[in-house]
């Protein structure tokens, strides 16, 4: 039964994955292959990996890749964003080239990016950097778009700065939208950093998936995806969900003065 505001029960969110776990396990002992490992042989290659360093040896390449790509991208996104959300003329001289952007395949950019410059970190990160920017520069387009012109008024009275402007009026009017970009631009540069990885890398989560693929080592495949998705899921709770919590404060009041 539901509660009075309309959430689901607690228990219903822990209900399909452990019956999925129960049905997977039950299913792999059946078949008894090594192309489907039981729950328990993917978390036996998990802890063999973890102890060995391996396991967080190449998760630190992967999250690094992902932390300096995801930096770029969401500051030059951003920029350009802005621009074109600010200007008509910007946003008419670079509509064109975001939206062949936005339909260039990220594995052609890769591809080219590796060709151009070589199997180096440089190419890696470039390639995921210019598959994301579009994606940012139109969701923080969209809100640049939207920003009240009345606060842009009570800002000329009072005389802000520069950068009392973007601190107190910008910001937390763009704050749902560059949420959104950062979401969505973590959710697409993992998968994209992957298949840097798995295509011209000698480290990071997508080599070992493709050196396990190699061998048809589904369980290290299993495992290391397992650790992958625990990342993510750590970040998104603990970093993400917070920095939207307190970065929309502002649009409930009486929240912000209990």
């Amino acid at each position: 039964m539901s509660t009075r505001s309309g959430r689901p029960p607690v228990w219903s969110y822990w209900v399909v994955l452990p019956l999925f776990v129960v049905f997977w396990g039950a299913f792999a002992w059946f078949l008894d292959s090594p192309l489907l490992p039981t729950p328990l042989q993917v978390l036996h290659t998990l802890k063999v990996e973890s102890a060995n360093g391996e396991l967080w040896y190449h998760l630190g390449a992967t999250l690094s890749r992902v932390a300096v790509a995801f930096t770029l991208a969401m500051f030059i996104g951003t920029v350009i964003g802005i621009a074109m959300g600010r200007s008509r003329t910007t946003n008419a001289l670079f509509d064109p080239m975001l939206v062949l952007l936005l339909n260039l395949p990220a594995l052609v950019t890769i591809i080219l990016m590796y060709v151009w410059f070589g199997l180096i970190e440089v190419a890696a990160v470039m390639a995921v950097v210019i598959n994301k920017i579009p994606n940012v520069a139109v969701t923080v387009r969209e809100g640049a778009r939207s920003l009240d012109y009345r606060l842009e008024q009570m800002a000329t009275v009072y005389d802000f700065t520069r950068w009392q402007r973007i601190r107190e009026v910008w910001v937390p009017q763009l704050s749902p939208y560059l949420m959104a970009a950062t979401r969505g631009g973590l959710s697409l540069i993992w998968k994209i950093v992957l298949v840097v990885e798995l295509l011209g890398r000698s480290s990071g989560v997508g080599f070992q998936l493709h050196l396990a693929f190699q061998v048809f080592d589904v369980a290290a495949i299993l495992a290391y995806s397992l650790a992958f998705i625990l990342v993510v899921q750590l970040i998104e709770l603990a970093i993400l969900q917070p920095l939207e919590r307190r970065s929309n404060r502002w649009r409930q009041p009486e929240a912000a003065h209990a």
